[in-house]
């Protein structure tokens, strides 16, 4: 990308962040830029999203996943207060991460949040340990399997254009942890049908409206736990 192209969309990114009512650093936008041009770069080999121009890629993808930052946010904070993750960092493992998407944006503007990205994509793993090196980003790690066989518990499973409600939690519910574990699943419409699809004991507690600037599309966050 061109000097010019690159300030014209870091001007784009601060503006759509300062629009989400998002606080950033000058070192959290850096890093979003740097991961921008990851993302092109390791595109033309690995084919890790099917968005080839930039300023596409900025508004369909950095900005619609910076979207569901400030209500991760939200929910680190009630987490912090319960106390149910004493004398240790809040993990997070985002399924079927692709190019890492979320997931990498996560590990960004949460850096108290150690985040895992998992695909079953032997070289989507691979970008995303090759982003936590040129990135610097020591609570990001790329895991090469499929989502059912880990076990390791997380306080919080996400995904983005990944599957269906009913197929998420199912497929990750072994790695969700107990008692206080929740998804975090990112939707575009409100998904009625997938709701209603999902397992007897799993609860949706909270479908989140969310804007993303420059993107004429319904987004939202769909929280679920498993019912007490």
């Amino acid at each position: 990308m061109s000097a010019s192209t690159t300030e014209a969309l870091q001007a784009r990114l601060q503006e759509g962040a300062a629009a989400m009512g998002l606080e950033l650093s000058a070192p959290q936008l850096a890093q979003l830029m740097e991961f921008l041009a990851l993302l092109q770069k390791w595109n033309k080999v690995y084919n890790l999203t099917a968005v080839r121009d930039p300023q596409e890629m900025l508004t369909h993808h950095l900005l619609d996943s910076l979207a569901a930052v400030l209500p991760l946010r939200r929910h680190l904070a009630q987490l912090a207060q319960s106390g149910a993750v004493q004398g240790r960092g809040v993990r997070l493992l985002d399924v079927g991460s692709g190019g890492g998407l979320p997931g990498v944006v996560f590990a960004i503007c949460c850096p108290e949040l150690d985040v895992s990205c998992v695909d079953t994509v032997g070289k989507k793993a691979a970008f995303i340990q090759q982003a936590a090196v040129a990135l610097k980003l020591r609570n990001l790690h790329g895991v090469h399997a499929r989502v059912e066989t880990l076990t390791t518990p997380f306080d919080l499973i996400s995904c983005r254009a990944f599957a269906s409600l009913p197929d998420f939690v199912t497929w990750s519910r072994s790695a969700l942890a107990a008692p206080h574990g929740v998804w975090l699943a990112m939707k575009g419409k409100h998904p009625e049908d997938e709701i209603a699809a999902l397992p007897a004991d799993v609860a949706v507690f909270h479908v989140e409206q969310l804007t993303v600037p420059g993107l004429d599309a319904e987004r939202c966050i769909v929280w679920l736990r498993v019912k007490n």
